[in-house]
């Protein structure tokens, strides 16, 4: 049966990052569906390619138990309106992008009502609360995911799923020109250059801060010779680890950058890292790290009951194999991070860099022209089979 034209494609994205995908999904989608119309919840860059938007985005984007508590009577009321706004109109496909706690319920409720539902990226249901799989089966008609194994974990559970790789993996090159990137931050190009990135929120930049200022203190005395470099996500955040390294390291170097994550990576050689995406982030820089976590007691203790992993970090994860050190808890100490580091510079450090590309290059994909392929899909078949 051919495509009833112009398509009409909803899409919920609630943060800055689905603002990003969701922009790249619908350019990849307009290359073979230009009429198409696109609307529901989206930010200014989808906003910028048609989108039309019937509520802010900002709507969504709470994080935290009592943020959540307090904004709840308008999180569903926007809930309900949404829904009744696309039970009426009946788009050809649904696409949730990420904020499962608010998508996968509407996605349910279309679902039910015989619209088609895509959900794009999935939940870590594979590292914890296994049993939110058939949740999600009942929610959805396909699950895009970026990472092979999260495919690997609806197939074992017969859920529909497409592996479409990572955008960030199509965004950053596999060869990473370091002294140019050095140059391009002010860095000199002919040493080394270890980065200092203890995380985004303010509780990480707390608990692991402290540990890394240390680590590069030590990692001085051996290595006279380094450059060290740090980026912060806001000017707030920069003056919280000020304040840490005017206690902990007032004399050590430390070029600092803010907003430039990425170009801070690039340039970097290694770095000590927080555990997360920026993790991910940094083998695509091809920068060598220490992945370290450390949570409130508390916390840890719920955390370790609910998630069953043998690794943490997002490149063991995508490796299957402890490739680069992880160390949590009471295990992060300025020495042990010292102790990880060195042979990563010295003898592993080829080795190494040769598995960073060849992960790259496993999910180097095309992802957003590979989304939006799986999606038409969706839309033409009345049952869709697991790829």
């Amino acid at each position: 049966m051919p495509l009833r034209k112009p398509l009409k494609i909803a899409i919920i994205a609630g943060e800055h990052s689905g603002d990003i995908l969701g922009a790249d999904l619908i350019t990849a989608l307009q290359v073979t569906h230009p009429d198409a119309v696109f609307y529901g919840i989206g930010g200014p860059r989808m906003q910028a390619l048609g989108f039309t938007a019937l509520f802010d985005m900002e709507e969504l984007a709470v994080m935290g138990i009592v943020e959540v508590l307090g904004r709840l009577p308008r999180l569903l009321q926007v809930k309900r309106e949404i829904l009744s706004a696309l039970m009426a109109d009946k788009p050809d496909v649904f696409i949730g992008i990420d904020a499962p706690d608010f998508n996968l319920p509407v996605e349910l409720q279309l679902k039910q009502a015989g619209i088609k539902t895509v959900h794009y990226v999935s939940p870590s249901v594979w590292a914890w609360r296994h049993k939110r799989i058939f949740k999600i089966a009942a929610a959805t008609n396909m699950v895009l995911s970026l990472l092979p194994f999260e495919k690997a974990f609806y197939d074992k559970y017969q859920v529909p799923c497409t592996f479409v790789g990572h955008t960030m993996a199509d965004a950053m090159p596999l060869c990473v020109d370091k002294a140019a990137a050095k140059a391009e931050l002010g860095l000199d190009p002919a040493k080394t250059v270890i980065a200092i990135m203890p995380g985004s929120r303010t509780n990480e930049i707390k608990l692991l801060a402290p540990d890394f200022l240390q680590a590069a203190l030590l990692l001085q005395q051996q290595l006279p010779d380094l450059q060290f470099v740090t980026n912060m996500v806001t000017s707030a955040k920069a003056e919280q680890f000020n304040r840490l390294k005017q206690q902990i390291a007032p004399d050590l170097v430390i070029q600092q950058f803010t907003g430039q994550a990425r170009q801070v990576l690039l340039a970097a050689d290694a770095t000590f890292i927080t555990s997360g995406t920026a993790t991910l982030e940094a083998m695509l820089a091809k920068c060598l790290m220490v992945v370290a976590y450390r949570a409130n007691w508390l916390t840890y203790q719920i955390g370790k009951r609910l998630v069953k992993l043998a690794h943490f970090s997002l490149p063991n994860l995508l490796a299957g194999r402890g490739m680069v050190p992880e160390l949590l808890q009471q295990q992060v100490t300025p020495q042990a991070l010292v102790a990880a580091m060195l042979p990563q510079l010295t003898t592993s450090r080829e080795a190494l860099l040769s598995e960073y590309c060849r992960l790259h290059q496993s999910i180097k994909c095309d992802a957003s022209a590979k989304a939006a392929q799986a999606i038409l899909q969706v839309v033409k078949d009345d049952a869709v089979p697991t790829p």
